[in-house]
């Protein structure tokens, strides 16, 4: 017979693990050193369990605590600390903090994986525009993604909550060099307003790496340089260019488009 985990109530801010997950949850870069992450609300925590991913802590407020669902969510948990929702928005690093949160091992680095369809994110620095290209990469098939160094940390809050989920679906590689994309074996893409032929009529191959560039300078030169392929999105609005987390998900979009018509 199981039992479930035991149950902490908790009443001192100063308790040592609430200073840890307010570490977590308001700091971006703490997990590299704690190597923990802060997931807060029940999708993300869902999200993780789902993927076969168990906490080692879950935080929980004594009134979530009558929430059957929300309950059995925190005893999925290897230890259950129950606080007062003022206690709890003491952690949290929202506005509106959520009832739940999950204190989730990181996970151990990743190598490059030379042959997946990947996504490069070249120093994004908007959380949410980092996230939404996770969420895109996760729904259309690029499984990979590789962050160079100044890219917004993928595993901080922000990006895990713009993410949705999406994170525990992917192969996410942090910290690179442009040339640690030597170790990528496929060609890379690039959009362009200098263009080697527009999106719906060049010829894509697949598998393949999509750059995505900073959203006020673009693409790297010595990045740009290495790419196969500089492709424009046509835009017959006449605006001058695209969010780069709307442009990702065109251009996955149609790599998975005609991946699909491959296969069929």
């Amino acid at each position: 017979m199981t039992t479930g985990p035991v149950w902490h109530p908790i009443s001192a801010r100063d308790n040592p693990q609430l200073q840890r997950l307010r570490k977590l949850a308001q700091d971006a870069t703490a997990y590299r050193k704690m190597g923990g992450v802060w997931l807060e609300g029940d999708h993300l925590a869902r999200a993780a369990l789902q993927r076969g991913l168990r906490p080692a802590l879950a935080l929980i407020t004594d009134v979530a605590a009558a929430d059957e669902s929300l309950r059995a969510l925190a005893d999925q948990a290897s230890k259950v600390l129950v606080v007062s929702p003022a206690l709890f928005k003491t952690v949290s690093g929202l506005e509106s903090p959520a009832q739940i949160g999950f204190d989730l091992q990181l996970p151990p680095p990743l190598r490059i994986e030379p042959q997946a369809d990947s996504v490069v994110l070249d120093r994004l620095q908007d959380a949410g525009n980092v996230g939404t290209i996770l969420r895109s990469a996760a729904a259309l098939g690029f499984r990979q993604v590789l962050a160079l160094k100044g890219t917004a940390a993928l595993w901080s809050p922000k990006v895990l909550r713009a993410g949705m989920g999406a994170h525990f679906g992917l192969r996410l590689v942090e910290g690179l060099s442009v040339s640690d994309l030597d170790g990528l074996k496929v060609p890379l893409l690039a959009t362009s307003s200098h263009t080697d032929a527009l999106l719906h009529e060049a010829e894509l191959p697949s598998p393949c790496a999509w750059v995505m560039g900073h959203e006020g300078q673009g693409v790297d030169e010595a990045l740009m340089a290495r790419c196969a392929l500089r492709i424009g999105i046509p835009q017959p609005g006449g605006e001058e260019s695209l969010n780069v987390a709307s442009a990702a998900s065109i251009c996955l979009y149609e790599s998975a488009r005609r991946r699909l018509t491959r296969q069929g």
